[in-house]
């Protein structure tokens, strides 16, 4: 483990010691990529509402939404990692556009089944392909980033934009699904996500020139290893069930409250500030020289993260839930990027891919349980008692988190960092 990341002046750069945002996006050919994935990954952002919404509007139970949401998001779980690991294999294109068409068929198919009042199974039955067929746009990006930066300082100022960027998701996301399902059409939502996800998604499919090569088949048993086989990597995907719960937590949770007052309006826009907090505080934690070890910072970042997601169920007042919105969402950036970032260290190159999209695919799990017990809490409890999940999600993971810390260090013999990518450097923002 005995990477050193040494910054040595450019000839061309007219300012290589500040490797900050501003000259992470002056990497030739990123923005090829960064504009039709930031399209390509709305889908994570919108779905989950969109069904949630439009399922709820013609069923009238928030039980039947959330279970319905649910299964979207384990199948998205259960298939995202294989997702990626054939992405790593034969190439992100080949995955990506046949994945991109069921998606946008399936979606479609969903919403027709909806407003026509199928039964719950029919529902189910449609949400599975459309929830496997979630193009993994995210992990695709951050292994592009890879490429271009391999030995790069710059891949620290990577993954915290990278975070920033699901994050700016899911402050568009929700506030565009809500205001299309509440004002437009109940459908309208779904119909949206499924559009982004078509023009997108092919898109991004078409940027050969950026995607990861293809290993040889003669390295095929040593570059593709199963990235579930790191042990720290399992440790950061219960982390990541834990961040899931907060997020589907409070899209029921919330989506209860504003209609319980007769907003429903206002979802979007609490939503919306929780995913807000979560963005700036991405931002700042890009533009910090981190002292402290990653390991260490994601438990204290997580500790922090549990106690604020704590006091969500007390919460009675919109001002008041606003800002434990902002709060929460401001702890949640620091740990997935940290995790992001000890994935590069913990991870051989050829499976990151893989390693990605099983945290994604966490994310969606923990989203997909969450939604389902606070869908069966908020209609058969009191209105608010579906925010008593991302405290109990949290920590329980925060729980796991302290018990195996010791996994989330590299080993020093180890060949993950052999680029240096996980060496913590300076990162100023232009």
């Amino acid at each position: 483990m005995a990477s050193t990341v040494t910054t040595e002046p450019s000839k061309t750069s007219p300012a290589p010691s500040r490797p900050g945002y501003g000259q992470l996006l002056r990497t030739r050919g990123a923005w090829t990529f960064l504009l039709p994935g930031f399209a390509a990954r709305q889908p994570f952002a919108m779905l989950t509402i969109s069904i949630v919404l439009l399922v709820q509007h013609t069923t009238g139970s928030y039980g039947a939404a959330g279970a319905a949401a649910a299964v979207t998001g384990v199948s998205m779980a259960l298939f995202a990692p294989y997702s990626g690991r054939l992405a790593d294999r034969v190439g992100q294109r080949a995955v990506l556009v046949p994945g991109v068409l069921v998606h946008t068929l399936a979606g479609l198919t969903f919403t027709v089944l909806a407003l026509s009042h199928a039964p719950l199974w029919a529902l189910f039955a449609a949400a599975v392909p459309t929830g496997a067929s979630v193009p993994q746009v995210g992990p695709m990006v951050r292994a592009r980033w890879g490429v271009k930066l391999q030995g790069s300082p710059l891949m620290t100022t990577a993954a915290a934009f990278e975070s920033v960027t699901d994050e700016f998701t899911f402050v568009v996301g929700p506030l565009l699904a809500t205001a299309l399902c509440t004002a437009v059409d109940p459908a309208a939502g779904l119909v949206t996500e499924a559009a982004l996800t078509l023009v997108g998604g092919l898109l991004f499919a078409a940027q050969k020139g950026t995607q990861p090569r293809v290993a040889p088949a003669g390295h095929t048993r040593v570059r593709h290893a199963s990235a579930l086989g790191v042990p720290g990597v399992r440790v950061l995907i219960v982390a990541f069930l834990g961040i899931g719960s907060v997020f589907g937590g409070m899209q029921v949770a919330l989506a209860a409250f504003t209609e319980s007052i007769g907003e429903p309006g206002l979802n979007g826009v609490l939503y919306g500030t929780f995913a807000a907090g979560n963005m700036l505080s991405g931002i700042a934690c890009g533009a910090i020289a981190w002292k402290i070890a990653p390991h260490r910072r994601l438990l204290l970042g997580y500790a922090a993260l549990a106690m604020v997601a704590s006091g969500l169920w007390a919460a009675h007042s919109v001002l008041l839930l606003a800002g434990l919105g902002l709060l929460v969402g401001m702890c949640i950036a620091p740990s997935l990027i940290t995790g992001y970032t000890l994935v590069e260290s913990l991870v051989p190159a050829g499976a990151r891919t893989e390693a990605f999209t099983w945290l994604t695919g966490a994310v969606a799990l923990g989203q997909a349980a969450a939604v389902t017990v606070a869908g069966q809490l908020e209609d058969r409890l009191w209105g608010g008692a579906g925010f008593l999940v991302p405290m109990g999600g949290t920590l329980l993971a925060l729980a796991t988190l302290v018990a195996l810390r010791s996994r989330l260090v590299a080993r020093p013999a180890g060949r993950t960092v052999a680029r240096g990518v996980g060496h913590r450097v300076p990162v100023t923002v232009d």
